[in-house]
């Protein structure tokens, strides 16, 4: 069922310096499409690659995109070192391994164009998802999620549905105001919570998470959690645990 924004065609786009940045590391069977499917709404996509030993690097650059080598410290230093390779208005933040549907870069911009908003996160529970609650791993995922959305929503008095899903688009100016530190998947969770503290509007719409077409996620559940609990921890009490 359609909705009823309007979405900027790539003219609206391209007047208003979006940059589309994809994260990656041994994507070489998703990465052309993700790269292509972008350059439909932008004239720059960049390309933070993790140090691939397979052809992810040489694909994206074939397929348009300007490719960096980034430290290898995780998804979230990878995210901080592109903001020091691009000028923009907005940037859009999009995974590469089709799990995001390019052809939703639209309804993230949208609500920024039109001032609505500062940070717009898609959103897996109004959306969907294909992988939410399919295995063990999964279901811890998506309890942590939303026990994450719960007392985010909480401290800043908000209704945000989701606030960890990679997929979104901010304003540059305002992502470079707010001191990110993370270097892994946590910095999903930081961007909300450093926008809200500083007083940036925040708001989901909702996309669809498709189920990883190859390969295994990155992400160690296991390994992971606690990062993400300290990242929440100190990002709620700054004062005491800084």
């Amino acid at each position: 069922m359609k909705n009823n924004i309007e979405y900027p065609n790539k003219t609206q786009i391209n007047n208003d310096r979006i940059v589309v940045v994809i994260p990656t590391k041994n994507e070489e069977n998703t990465i052309h499409e993700i790269v292509t499917g972008a350059l439909e709404y932008t004239q720059e996509v960049v390309v933070m690659d993790g140090n691939s030993i397979d052809n992810t690097a040489t694909i994206a650059r074939k397929a348009g995109a300007k490719v960096h080598l980034d430290n290898g410290l995780g998804k979230g230093s990878a995210l901080r070192s592109s903001l020091e390779l691009i000028e923009a208005d907005i940037i859009v933040f999009i995974d590469s391994d089709g799990s995001h549907d390019p052809a939703d870069i639209p309804k993230l911009v949208q609500p920024i164009l039109d001032d609505e908003t500062d940070l717009c996160v898609g959103s897996r529970f109004t959306g969907g998802s294909d992988e939410l609650s399919v295995n063990v791993r999964q279901l811890i995922r998506t309890i942590g999620n939303i026990l994450m959305n719960i007392v985010i929503n909480r401290r800043w008095h908000t209704d945000l549905t989701d606030t960890l899903d990679g997929f979104r688009a901010i304003r540059f100016q305002a992502i470079n105001s707010i001191g990110l530190t993370e270097n892994s998947h946590t910095i999903e969770q930081e961007i909300v919570m450093k926008m809200l503290r500083h007083k940036y509007r925040v708001m989901n719409v909702p996309t669809h998470e498709y189920a990883r077409k190859y390969g295994e996620s990155h992400i160690n559940i296991w390994r992971e959690w606690p990062r993400f609990v300290w990242c929440l921890l100190k990002n709620l009490y700054p004062k005491y645990l800084v």
